[in-house]
């Protein structure tokens, strides 16, 4: 038949109906094959119908499915699909889902063919029911709607066969059954299927993994289609979402009570669709890593799916995500007190952040871990997210693990093109740049007098803010805090801009040179710090591009300068941690160095000031990165003292960091020693960024 079919057509113009082709449409010859294929009668018949129906809709070219007599059967063949797991039939089962969804991505409209429904309503207030012996004989629930008319588009689904509420419904009569207008009947659950949908779902569970796989693929091809009713169908009426969370949820739970961080990160990236793994052939195989693929896979195919899928489809899915697995299961997990359960948690939604590649998915996650609040923090609110709070303080933990894994997390979720991270972080804080202290200008201010000073500009060494360095803590070289600031609101010279080598100078001249060990070794000068700087200047503008933020701070006379300022809770953090250089171990050292050089590699003049000008008049009693590093250098000037032979130490410690110098016997004051070493490195990666970011800002 089939044969005959595909024959005739390729003899005939494109287009035009032959004989054959009428004979079937007319005499409902799928009708007829579908009930064979439903009694399957002869046994084996319904292997042959699907395979019959699959090869039709992939051979003919011309649009069969809005034919009545082709949309009816199929759509009834589709209900007999996935009824049975592991069924003899399930691989052409898959087949026939799979064209009928591929035919469906060619011609969206069609799918209002398959958005069934089952009980139609009348739009008068009079009460009306019609319902098809089909139906009943079916026992499909009866549910009443409201007294809305239905349009074909206007369709929702039952939510699977299994949750299907079948009370009283199917003892009811014909008689008994009134669809009323009233203001109840609108709260019973429509009463519509997208039994496509429901099939596809059925087989995501089949054991065999390839049906499964195809079935996720049906989906993702579902979900994407641009009609708003399927959308609308798809979110209200499926159990489609209930799926993605409750596998989550499920393979979340599967995992190991605790995974070694250092493990999660040695799986490489995960693709959803190929997650074979082979226990026997893997060399780094750890304990749980079958779980881990497995909840990594559905993640990410929970995530390629909200990626492709229609607004609305997206928006729903990805909030389900969020209420039923971030705040139900992964929340809890986070908020423990626990240290191994903490990092094991940490761990995974560091995982998940760096995963997520879709912007819905990645809104929800961002709402969930830092909340929607966009006002200025202060210090009696710091709480009123407790996720983020307590995260925040896990930034500063007792455990080094801990305080590492966090920031590793907090660093990767800046790299995401959320605008809401950093402002809901850092920025929401600098808007009002009540930071600075405002000195009206006057005319002296532009005269530049004797040994390039500014008239009125107050040195940094005589700042009230460094009163507490005593003068045997000050620095030899008088070079290092030569130039001082210009105290007009807007620097008329450079757009906002201090000259560009005072402040590369002032970052580099930071470090006394008894402390300074890079330039005995090849190869660790400040130009290597340019090109990295650059690359990763360019790659952040490109995030942030869409944001439209100002070119120039915001005007002095339009800030709100008597609000008292706080540099934020997650600012508070890293600067405490910086200002503790000197005596925490060497590897959190550089994630918080790590941290704050991505945070002043953003394009955003108020980050750009408060974090690279060390020149700016800071308000009483405020901070800023360069004045936490003042701070830290003083301190060291201190210790150098009680340090004999600190130099050739210092040398010897960064030749062993650097694998020049095998591991020897253990030198004192090691912490002190590495922290001199991260400190200066990014003295010289804070002036490779202010130089990028300034030639950048005045290069067309």
């Amino acid at each position: 038949m089939l044969d005959i079919l595909v024959q005739e057509e390729n003899e005939r113009e494109s287009g035009e109906t032959g004989p054959c082709m009428e004979y079937l449409l007319h005499h409902k010859i799928l009708e007829t094959l579908y009930t064979l294929g439903k009694a399957d009668c002869p046994p084996g018949m319904k292997q042959q119908v699907l395979t019959f129906y699959t090869k039709l809709l992939g051979r003919i070219r011309q649009p069969l499915l809005p034919h009545i007599n082709v949309h009816k059967p199929v759509q009834k063949l589709i209900r007999l699909c996935g009824e049975v797991l592991a069924a003899p039939t399930e691989n052409e089962e898959i087949q026939f889902l799979c064209i009928v969804c591929a035919k469906l991505k060619q011609d969206p409209y069609l799918v209002n063919f398959f958005l069934e429904n089952k009980l139609k309503a009348l739009a008068s207030n009079e009460s009306a029911s019609v319902i098809t012996e089909d139906m009943v004989k079916r026992q499909d629930t009866l549910v009443t709607d409201t007294g809305q008319s239905f349009q074909p588009e206007q369709i929702a689904s039952a939510a699977g066969a299994e949750h299907i509420e079948k009370e009283d419904d199917l003892s009811m009569s014909l008689d008994e059954l009134n669809v009323t207008s009233s203001p109840e009947a609108s709260a019973v659950r429509p009463n519509q299927d997208y039994n496509l949908v429901n099939s596809l779902l059925n087989l995501t569970k089949s054991p065999d993994g390839r049906i499964a796989v195809k079935a996720c693929e049906g989906l993702m091809l579902l979900v994407s289609l641009p009609e708003p009713a399927a959308a609308k169908c798809l979110t209200q009426s499926t159990c489609l979402c209930e799926l993605l969370t409750d596998r989550l949820t499920t393979l979340y739970k599967a995992l190991p009570q605790s995974v070694d961080p250092l493990d999660l990160e040695s799986v490489e990236a995960i693709n959803w669709g190929l997650d074979s793994y082979s226990h026997k052939e893997d060399a780094s195989a750890f304990p749980g890593k079958r779980a881990l693929i497995s909840f990594l896979s559905w993640f990410d195919y929970c995530d390629q799916l909200i990626k492709e899928a229609q607004k609305t489809t997206a928006v729903a899915m990805a909030r389900s995500v969020r209420e039923q697995f971030f705040v139900g299961v992964m929340e809890p997990q986070l908020m423990q007190t626990s240290e191994m359960g903490i990092l094991t948690s940490t761990a995974l939604l560091h995982r998940i952040v760096r995963q997520v590649t879709s912007d819905v998915l990645l809104q929800e996650m961002v709402s969930f871990i830092l909340g929607g609040h966009r006002e200025p923090e202060t210090l009696t609110d710091i709480n009123r997210h407790p996720l983020r709070h307590r995260l925040i303080e896990h930034c500063d933990h007792i455990s080094d693990e801990i305080s590492i894994m966090t920031l590793r997390m907090f660093e990767h979720l800046l790299q995401k093109p959320n605008e809401h991270i950093l402002y809901n972080l850092v920025l929401r804080n600098l808007e009002e740049r009540n930071y600075t202290e405002y000195k009206p200008p006057c005319q002296d201010d532009k005269d530049v007098v004797e040994n390039g000073q500014i008239a009125g500009a107050v040195d940094l060494e005589e700042d009230p803010l460094f009163t507490d360095l005593s003068p045997d803590n000050t620095l030899s070289n008088p070079e290092w805090l030569s130039a001082s600031p210009p105290i007009s609101p807007e620097h008329p010279k450079n757009d906002g801009k201090t000259e560009v080598h005072k402040i590369v100078n002032s970052f580099l001249c930071l470090v006394p040179e008894e402390a300074k060990s890079s330039y005995h070794v090849e190869g660790t000068g400040y130009d290597t710090y340019l090109r990295d700087a650059h690359r990763q200047f360019r790659d952040y503008c490109a995030i942030c591009l869409r944001w439209e933020w100002p070119g120039s701070p915001k005007s002095l006379e339009k800030c709100n300068l008597e609000a008292s300022f706080f540099e934020g809770h997650f600012l508070k953090i890293l600067f405490d941690r910086m200002g503790r250089i000197l005596d925490q171990p060497y590897d959190v050292n550089l994630q918080v160095t790590s941290v704050l050089s991505k945070l002043s590699l953003f394009p955003h003049p108020h980050i750009h000031e408060y974090l690279l000008d060390p020149y700016v008049n800071l308000a009483s009693g405020c901070r800023s990165l360069f004045s936490v590093i003042v701070r830290v250098v003083g301190d060291l000037m201190v210790r150098i003292q009680r340090i004999p032979d600190f130099t050739p130490k210092l040398l010897l410690v960064r030749k062993r960091l650097l694998g020049l110098e095998p591991e020897g016997p253990i030198i004192d004051h090691m912490t002190l020693l590495e922290g001199v070493i991260v400190l200066e490195e990014f003295c010289k990666e804070l002036a490779a960024i202010a130089f990028v970011k300034y030639h950048a800002s005045v290069t067309p």
